[in-house]
This record gives C-alpha cells, structure tokens and sequence, in this order.
C-alpha cells in the first residue's frame, strides 16, 4: 500500500507537469528585482513597484516588495516596460527592461533607492537586521546574524531562540513544554523522530540560516501539541550562478565542519551540503541511589564512563520550473551518527542499613542511528495571485541500533550482551488547495495520510559463571508497530477593515493503531486501537500604530508519542538502573489560549511579549517506578499518561541599542507547573504543589573598527519539574570574539564557554512515598575553540521566491537525547 502511494505521487507529478494548462494566456513571464537602501545596503520592505508599457500613461501591473527587498511581477507579455520604484522619504526611482517570446522572464537586478534631500539633512541611517525578528504569526531568529553560534550545533543555536530552552541532554522544550515538533526546512526528518538531541548534534550551527517559532499554528498544520512548532531553515541562496561556503571549528571539547554549494541556472536550481561533528572523549561520573522505604532497601552505584560521539548530515536537492505554473522539486537527507560509552561501576545495596551486597561491573554501551528522507512535491499555479494546488509525498527511514555488553564481579549474576534493531519507516501523501476568494478572504483546505511502521527486534545473550554466551529465548523479542493517521483541514483567513484580521480553522484527523509482540513470555497484550479528533483554531488580529499589532488566538492539538516512547526494548544494561519504552501510551490532547503584543521600538529595537493558559490531559512523562529484574530489586524508567496540568506562563523579549555598535537581547519565560496525577499514579506523585518555572538568557554585542564583533551570551533555567520529582537546571555562559576580512567573505573566530567552570554537576531527584530517587552526574564543560567561514562564488541575485514545498509532519512527541550523554554550547 505505502509503495503503491508513492508510485502514485510520482506518476501524478510527471502527469501533471506535462499537462497542457487550459485556459492559459499567451506566453508571458514575470519581472522581478531587489531594492536596496542606497546608504545602508539593506533591502527596502513593501517599496511600491509599478510596470507601465513604453508609451502608456498608465500602468498596467505592480506590486509590493517582500521583508527581504525583492518584489516579482508575474502575467507580463513580451514587449518594453518602465519600471518605477517609489517609498515613503526615498527618491522615486525609474528603469527600463524588455522581455521577448525567445526570453520571456527579466530580471532587473538591484535597484538602488537614494533617501529624499531633506532625510538625509536630518539623519543618518545607520542599523544592522534584527536577530530576532517578531512577525504576525511567529517569532523569527536570525542565527546567521549571530557571531556566537559559529563553531557549535543546531543545539547551540536553539538555546539562543526566545521561547526555547535546550538542556544538558539536549532535549528541547518551548515554553517549558517537551511537547514540540521539530521541523526542518518545513519537513520532518527521521532522526528527530529517533531522536531530537542527537539529530540537532548532527546539523551545524554553520549551516543554519534562521529558526522559525510558532506557539499558536493555524488547523493547517499537524498536531503540535503543549509547545508549538520549531523549524530550523538552512541556508539556501536564491542566486543565479554558482556559490557556495565552507566552515568548521575546532576545540577543546568538539569539532565540525560544514560545506554547501548552491547551483541556480535559470529555472533549474541544485543544492548540496555535507556537514559534521565528532567530540573527543569525555569522562563522565556518576552517582545514582534508590531508596524504596516499604522494605528499606538502599542501592548505591558510583562509576565512571569514557563518551565519544560522531555524527554527519548530507543533503541535495533539484528543482525546476517549467513556467511561471509548473515546477517539481525533489531532494534527499541522509545522516548517522554513533556514541559510545566504556565505563566501570561499583554498585552496593543496603538492606536495614547493613550492606548486603557489593560489586563492580564493566559496561560497553555503543548506539548507532541513522536513515534518510526522500521528497517529491509539485506545484501549479493559477493566473490569479496567490491561487495554487500541490501534491507532495515523503518516505523517511530511520535506523536506530543498540548494542551492549555488561560484565559482573558477582557471580550470581548472569552477564549480558543484546542488541536492539529499532526500524521506522514514514510514508506521507499530501495534498493541499489554496483560494483567494477575493482581495480579503482566503481558503486554504487540503488532505493527508501518513503510513508509519515501527519493528524493534531484540536479540539477548546472557552467561552465568564464565560460561559461553548463549541466547536467552525469555528477553529476546520482535514488536512490530503500525500507525495509520488520515486527516483534512480548512483554513478562512480575513483581512478586515482598520487592522483586523481574522483566522478560523479546523482538522479532522483520524489514527488507527496495530502493535503485536512475538514472545507472550514478557507480557506486551496486542494493541488495536482507533480514535478520531476534531481541531479547532481561532485567531484575531490587529495591526496598531507605529509598528505594533495585537493577536489573540485559540487552539486545541494532540500529540502522538514517538518512537523513544514506543520501543518496548528494555535496556537490561545496568542491573540496578534500567529504562524500556511503552507502546500503550495514548496522545496528549491540549487546549491553549494567547494573547500576544509585540512592538518595533526603533530599527534596532523591539519587545514581544505574551500571556498564555493551556490545559492539557493525558500528560506523557517518563515514571520512575520500583520493579524486579530476575528476582532482585532494580528502578524502571518508563513513559506513561501521568494526568493533567493547567498552566500559566508569560514570556517577554526585549532587543536594544543604547548606543551605537552596541546591542543588548534578553528573554524571560516564567510559567506554572501543578502536577496533576490520575488514576493508579496518584500513588506514584511526589508534591502536589503549584511550582514557578523559568528560563531566561541575556545577550550583548559590541562591533568594534577593523570587523571586530565581541559578544556575550548567558543562559538561567530552573529545575524542570515532573510529578514525581525535579530534573536539573541549566545555566551557561559563552563568549565569543570574531573578524571578518577578505571583504566580509571570510571570518574567523574564537569561543570560550565556561571558562571558570571545568566540569558541571546535574542532579535529578525524584520524592515519593514509595521510591526516593537520586541520579547525579558531572561532565566536563569549560571548552575552548577557534571557528571559520568563508563564501564564495559570483552569482546575480534572483529574487524570485521558490515555492512552497514539501510536507510537515508536526504531530509526535519527541524523545530526547541519551541521559547526560554530551552536553551542547561551544567546542
């Protein structure tokens, strides 16, 4: 079935791409063009550009530039045109281009707009984009405005977004909320499905262009969930020609390296790019305790462990317009990565304060991820602006592979080897409909299927008294794991008089559930479920004065658990400390409401802040639970549907230049956590009280002569809260001092993270009736590291938009990263 929905996605593409357009003008092409401030060199926004055949009065088209300066004028017949650029305090500008039958398509380059006689007698213009840009329905971050992401990760850089925060583990949250799709370039990737720690170590901070926030998404979009949506866009020039980068960094904790290449030849546009990392090894230690009071038992384990880790990323894509109607695109993302853990553990257990039992126990612990993801879309559009049809599919794969081995001093105790072989595979068709119904109604309507199918294969030795190993029919499994969702929408958009805007929405998705376990002996009941959810979303607008606007928006999401939460593989690795996902888990549902304001101070200056309360049921959270292993006592970490939370949070962002060449950015989000256990875990909960929960960074820049840039980075979290306990708190500081040179082509820089601090502690508790847990370990932090850049190639720019393409699939819960395996923030 899954290969019968991309063959037809394929033929369909073909089909339609070849199809004669009905109704269809004569041939005409499109003028196009970027106007630039003639003193600042920085685009010109919503400029009025109008195009009037050579001898007519009158002109015949037009249009507004985009955010970035380039405006593009389609429906145009062959013939010779005066372009006129005219803005508020700028001197009108007038040009002439030409099209013809055999060249149908003209691009008029930069066009230069001079500020008007008495604007230039009053001030000087001076200001650099904005790295944190506030838009109507997200919050934009510039990354490649920042000189101290140079050097490090996309985790690196997502702890600088407002709203986001990235722990030890890497595990990202927005709002303090877990629950977050992370997308890249508007797509899914199945490593962030596997894992979104390890997968934002595999893309360099080098190769990032900018990271869009979206806290309240439109019905349009897959179910988000508590946080909202993340999408990471790469840098991607659209110029004509040939171009490229090259960048890296080497340290004292990682080292990376990042190449693109960019091809744009007319209507034919080939992208490429490899990045990657490597650290060296790091020691890490350990100290972990349990105290289960019922029976007064006390397990102690102290150890130390040797991590190393690699990872990289590739991707290429080719796309091609046939007109101004018809384009394809199709493009592949293939990535791995691998860590390793060697370490030695000395485990003891207390029974009434009398130690019964000690023993060490050796542990070789190496996880190998990977897999890729293919996309084909097409795109028609209609004569009439703005009205357009696309079919896009996907097929991602994703290999996750487990292997250890652990070694006892005890005899009584069996040693282990296993290996895990978790497999995913994602088939999306998408279909989606845009119609102007007239200059301030739109539709946007479409529909959708995603095809996932899970299989974890586990495979366990075990050995007792120095035998050979043997595999053990009784752990040994096969679950296979099939998720079906079918889903439509419809979106109205209005635009109203005096400012008002107006957004109504709703989703219909449909999931249908199938998990089978091979081996009865563990106990995994087959699982055949199917639920149905409407979703609504609401939003209002108003555009104010002077830069300002008002949004107030309603949304209702549910996010399906992924493939870390799934996996019924238990980690029997460590004989006291053991972790196993749960294929019973069901979706978190969560309803919000926001109202946000946000204002432009100045050219360089501008807050945003916001009010929100969402309630959200069927909390998945990871549960620490007593359990039996072979008849001796160990702690189990698992996921389960804890219960409920309502919570109120605020955030503010605020961006300023006092003075010139210096910029200070700062965020604070402040929010409730109320843990609210159901049914059998109300047992389980720790404190029933209201917490207040924050994360907060500050930032300032200063632009020295000679392309000097110094800049200064700091980073407060408090504890993050769980029903049962608290996880720790993270805070890092970061300096960065950069040059560039060869005409701002090359940069090269120096980060210093830390530098009084040469190792950090993180500590978990967890404080129930039944179980007292505490997991403590160190890692070293203090690092050191040099980076570079450099950009090449002469290219025209082409400031055609592409299209949208691709699929997004935002509806899974995201697992994080391995538990205090690395540490993102320098090199």
């Amino acid at each position: 079935m899954k290969y019968l929905l991309i063959a037809a996605l394929l033929c369909s593409t073909v089909a339609f791409a070849q199809m004669p357009q009905g109704g269809s003008p004569s041939l005409t092409g499109k003028i196009s063009g970027l106007i630039i401030d003639s003193l600042t060199r920085k685009p010109v926004e919503y400029a009025t550009v109008a195009l009037t055949r050579a001898g007519a009065a009158k002109s015949t088209n037009g249009a507004l530039t985009d955010n970035k300066g380039t405006f593009k004028i389609e429906n145009v017949v062959p013939g010779k045109y005066k372009v006129t650029v005219s803005f508020m305090g700028y001197q009108t500008k007038v040009i002439e281009v030409s099209t013809s039958a055999q060249k149908p398509d003209a691009n008029a380059g930069r066009i230069i707009l001079s500020p008007s006689a008495n604007i230039l007698q009053e001030v000087a213009v001076t200001g650099e984009v904005l790295v944190v840009e506030n838009r109507v329905d997200k919050v934009v971050y510039n990354a490649e405005k920042d000189a101290t992401v140079s050097g490090g990760n996309a985790g690196d850089v997502l702890r600088k977004v407002p709203m986001v925060s990235v722990d030890q583990d890497g595990n990202v949250s927005l709002r303090g909320s877990q629950n977050v799709r992370i997308l890249v370039n508007g797509k899914p990737t199945g490593a962030v499905a596997a894992s979104t720690a390890d997968a934002m170590r595999m893309l360099p901070a080098d190769q990032i262009k900018n990271v869009e926030v979206i806290t309240s998404p439109s019905a349009k979009y897959d179910a988000e969930g508590t946080g909202g949506i993340i999408n990471i866009i790469t840098k991607k020039k659209e110029m004509s020609g040939v171009s490229g980068s090259v960048s890296g960094g080497l340290g004292t904790r990682q080292n990376n390296g990042n190449a693109n290449l960019n091809i744009n030849k007319n209507r034919l546009s080939i992208t490429a790019n490899f990045g990657g990392n490597s650290t060296w090894p790091q020691t890490t230690e350990t100290f972990n305790s349990s105290l289960t009071p019922a029976d007064n038992i006390l397990k102690v384990q102290t150890g130390t462990s040797r991590t190393s880790r690699y990872g990289f990323r590739s991707s290429g894509n080719v796309s091609y317009d046939f007109n101004d109607y018809n384009s394809i695109s199709s493009g592949i993302t293939v990535g791995q990565g691998r860590f390793k853990t060697d370490g030695t553990s000395l485990s003891n257990r207390f029974t009434n304060d009398d130690l019964s039992e000690a023993y060490s126990f050796d542990n070789l612990n190496k996880t190998k991820f990977g897999g890729f993801d293919w996309n084909a879309d097409y795109v028609h559009k209609f004569k009439t602006q703005g009205h357009e049809i696309s079919l896009a599919g996907q097929w991602s794969h994703n290999n996750n592979n487990t292997d250890f081995s652990s070694l006892y001093s005890l005899e009584s105790l069996k040693d282990k080897t296993g290996e895990n072989d978790a497999t995913n595979d994602e088939y999306t068709v998408q279909f989606d409909y845009t119609l102007p119904v007239s200059k301030a109604v739109k539709l946007e309507t479409g529909a959708k299927t995603i095809l996932r199918d899970i299989n974890s294969t586990s495979d366990f030795y075990t050995s007792v008294n120095n035998s050979p190993f043997a595999f053990d029919n009784d752990l040994s499994n096969v679950y296979t794991y099939n998720q079906d969702v079918y889903s439509g929408y419809a979106v109205l958009s209005f635009q109203l008089p005096k400012g008002y805007g107006l957004q109504v929405g709703g989703r219909l998705e449909n999931t249908q559930i199938e998990g089978t376990s091979a081996n009865a002996k563990l106990g995994i009941e087959p699982i055949s479920n199917s639920y149905t959810n409407f979703i609504p979303s609401f939003a209002i607008s108003k555009t104010l004065k002077n830069f300002q606007s008002l949004r107030l928006s309603y949304s209702k999401r549910i996010q399906r658990p992924s493939l870390q939460y799934l996996n019924p593989f238990r980690d029997v690795s460590n004989d006291q400390f053991q972790r196993q996902g749960n294929p019973d888990l069901s979706p978190e549902v969560t309803q919000s409401v926001e109202l946000n304001y946000s204002a432009m101070l100045s050219k360089t200056s501008m807050i945003n802040t916001s009010v929100y309360f969402r309630h959200t049921t069927d909390i998945i959270e990871s549960f620490v639970k007593s359990d039996t292993y072979e008849g001796r006592p160990v702690s189990l970490t698992t996921f389960n549907n804890t219960g409920n939370n309502n919570s109120v949070g605020a955030s503010f962002y605020g961006s300023v230049a006092p003075v010139k060449n210096v910029t200070f950015r700062g965020n604070v989000d402040v929010f409730s956590y109320k843990p609210n256990a159901s049914g059998q875990f109300e047992n389980f909960a720790g404190s029933r009280k209201t917490y207040a929960q924050y994360k907060a960074f500050i930032s300032g820049s200063y632009t020295l002569p000679q392309n000097f840039v110094m800049e200064t980075f700091m980073i407060f979290n408090s504890p993050r809260r769980t029903f049962q306990g608290k996880n720790p708190s993270f805070n890092m500081w970061q300096l960065s001092f950069n040059k560039q040179f060869l005409n701002k082509k090359a940069k090269i820089g120096l980060n210093v993270v830390d530098p009084f601090n040469e190792s950090k502690h993180f500590k978990s508790d967890i404080n129930t009736a039944g179980l007292v847990q505490v997991q403590d370990f160190s890692i070293p932090f203090r690092s050191f590291g040099l980076n570079f850049s450099y950009s090449f190639g002469k290219v025209n720019y082409n400031p055609q938009p592409r299209k949208k393409r691709g699929v997004n699939n935002d509806d899974l819960k995201q697992d994080g990263g391995q538990n205090g395996q690395g540490v993102g923030g320098g090199n």
